[in-house]
């Protein structure tokens, strides 16, 4: 399979990079990747340490700009935007570090990511003062939903910044969900997240697709990637070197020299 082919055949692909290029002054981070995301599919992101996945998260979520390419969520194009009309888009991410307001309490940290809140508005809060207090009322509700979903009830009230850092990354998905993304892009979930946790995360991340989200996942656990992702995407030197099913994946000697060769850290 090529790194462009979709295994939705002819169906557009909830997101497309083409030839995506990120520099740093001489230094291009990415080179030519291209690679599509399925609707309704967990796809896997894998590649050596400094292969540029950090940075092609940043590039579709708006953060960085390409220096040449393009991406597109559904046929529209979105790199160029800036990360907040990205966000409004339906794509959202997730950090390999948690960044949560680590002196308010989880069920803050997920109020406060919810988007379009007509209280925000001072005329909104002063005029409409009904509809303001129904709305939070109802984003409060959510709220307690979307935090009892990601198993965080126990922890609820707590400083977000004292919770351990499993906790922290079901946190991240919560402030996500908070939002309704149809694409959430994980950035290595698993990493400092004891196996219980990951196997509670790894449910919630089924249960989701499950209902209809796409997920993008940056991930270096392969035990998670081979039993979770299809298709699989892999990153080498900035560049996509084959996109396909999890055999293949395993199985192509390209990727088998990314790993072994001694790609860059």
């Amino acid at each position: 399979m090529t790194a462009t082919a979709s295994p939705q055949g002819s169906s557009e692909p909830i997101l497309r990079v083409e030839e995506a290029c990120v520099s740093y002054g001489k230094l291009q981070v990415l080179h030519a990747a291209s690679f599509e995301v399925p609707r309704g599919q967990i796809t896997g992101l894998i590649g050596p340490n400094g292969a540029g996945k950090s940075t092609l998260f940043n590039a579709i979520t708006g953060n960085v700009p390409l220096s040449s390419g393009k991406i597109t969520r559904e046929g529209r194009l979105i790199s160029g935007l800036s990360p907040n009309r990205i966000f409004a888009s339906g794509v959202a991410r997730t950090f390999q570090i948690p960044r949560p307001f680590a002196r308010m309490s989880v069920f803050e940290n997920v109020l406060v990511s919810a988007p379009g809140q007509a209280g925000e508005t001072a005329w909104r809060a002063l005029l409409q003062m009904r509809r303001v207090a129904r709305q939070e009322r109802a984003l409060r509700d959510r709220v307690r939903d979307v935090v009892s979903f990601c198993g965080l009830d126990p922890v609820r009230d707590l400083p977000a910044g004292s919770i351990s850092g499993g906790q922290q990354k079901l946190l991240e998905l919560a402030r996500v969900l908070i939002a309704d993304p149809e694409l959430i892009l994980l950035d290595e979930p698993a990493a400092g997240v004891n196996p219980r946790l990951l196997d509670t995360l790894v449910d919630k991340i089924v249960t989701l697709n499950g209902q209809g989200k796409s997920f993008l996942v940056i991930e270096h656990n392969m035990d998670m990637v081979m039993s979770l992702c299809d298709p699989i995407v892999v990153l080498a030197r900035g560049s996509v070197i084959l996109a396909g099913s999890a055999a293949e994946v395993a199985a192509d000697p390209q990727v088998i020299e990314a790993y072994l060769g001694g790609e860059a850290a």
